[in-house]
């Protein structure tokens, strides 16, 4: 299984995140995957730059380490030919090291610009409208699209690239699961889901499955608990709560309910290795061989050279 790392938007300024993934290279990891947000969860966390200016830079500051997006949303907050533009963009500048995860968003980032949030159905058949404009233009000619949700006319990326980045389809229920297979060269999932994958696999996906370990590294579980409940309450939330909630004080009113212990299962507190090992370990049981590791605190230098040893 190769082991990534994680680089959180929603908790590093821009030019920490390029640090980090610097760190990361030096340390071995062999792929990073960065997350596109304009908002972050919670006040706490503090941050959420622009992550296709962040990837510009950490392609300046990287050789050999594969980094894609985990997720981007090419559904309402950036139209489908503009993440094409910048997703070609990025793949130039990284010498083909970059990857394209697509999801279906939040309705923290989408809501921005004044457009309904859609359903969940009828997000997940914008999605797959999107790949289609998006593989579309990464071929390098003019294309004309009129679909039901997007219209292109006579678009043209000059600076296509010559191999596309994979397409990367975030799936964390059936359906999902199954846009992934037909449109993706692989699948993403932050929770080790071995009936996702199974799906994925039996209605014909192939590719990777990238998946991730979060955690609290802290030198006691006691203060890892403290420190995942202040800047990660959202991981205890269930249901759609993650995707209908529109800003970061409505997770937070949400998070005065999250107890520490409500925390248990979806992170990994402290620094005992073989807690770690034992969630990459699910992982892997689930049928995922790229995972990435995350520690939701604001220092990562530590981190990076604790989680170097499962590499």
């Amino acid at each position: 299984m190769e082991i990534g790392y994680w680089l959180a938007s929603e908790e590093h300024p821009p030019k920490v995140l390029v640090e980090n993934a610097k760190h990361a290279e030096d340390a071995g990891f062999g792929h990073m995957l960065i997350s596109d947000h304009i908002h972050p969860w919670v006040d706490a966390q503090g941050h959420s730059p622009f992550v296709w200016g962040v990837i510009g830079a950490i392609a300046e500051a990287t050789e050999r380490i594969q980094l894609g997006t985990a997720v981007t949303c090419p559904l309402i907050r950036t139209h489908p030919a503009i993440v094409a533009h910048a997703a070609a963009t990025a793949q130039s500048l990284m010498d083909g090291r970059f990857l394209l995860g697509v999801g279906t968003g939040e309705n923290l980032n989408e809501h921005v610009l004044g457009d309904k949030w859609p359903r969940a159905d009828v997000r997940l058949e914008m999605l797959d409208e999107a790949i289609d404009v998006i593989r579309a233009l990464f071929g390098g000619e003019y294309e004309t699209f009129r679909g039901k949700h997007y219209t292109v006319e006579q678009a043209r990326l000059y600076d296509a690239p010559k191999e596309p980045p994979p397409i990367i389809v975030a799936a964390k229920a059936e359906h999902a699961a199954k846009l992934a297979a037909a449109k993706g060269d692989g699948t993403m999932n932050t929770k080790p889901d071995a009936d996702v994958v199974k799906l994925f696999k039996e209605v014909g996906g192939t590719g990777p499955i990238y998946g991730k370990v979060a955690g609290a590294f802290a030198s006691s579980e006691d203060e890892a608990r403290k420190l995942a409940k202040e800047r990660q309450p959202n991981s205890a939330l269930g249901g759609d709560l993650s995707t209908e909630l529109a800003l970061p004080r409505d997770f937070e009113a949400v998070a005065e309910l999250v107890r520490e212990e409500d925390l248990e299962g979806s992170l990994v507190f402290g620094k005992d290795p073989a807690k770690w090992r034992e969630k990459l370990d699910e992982f892997e049981r689930a049928g995922f061989r790229h995972v990435a590791l995350h520690h939701v605190g604001v220092e990562q230098r530590e981190f990076i050279e604790f989680a170097k040893q499962f590499v």
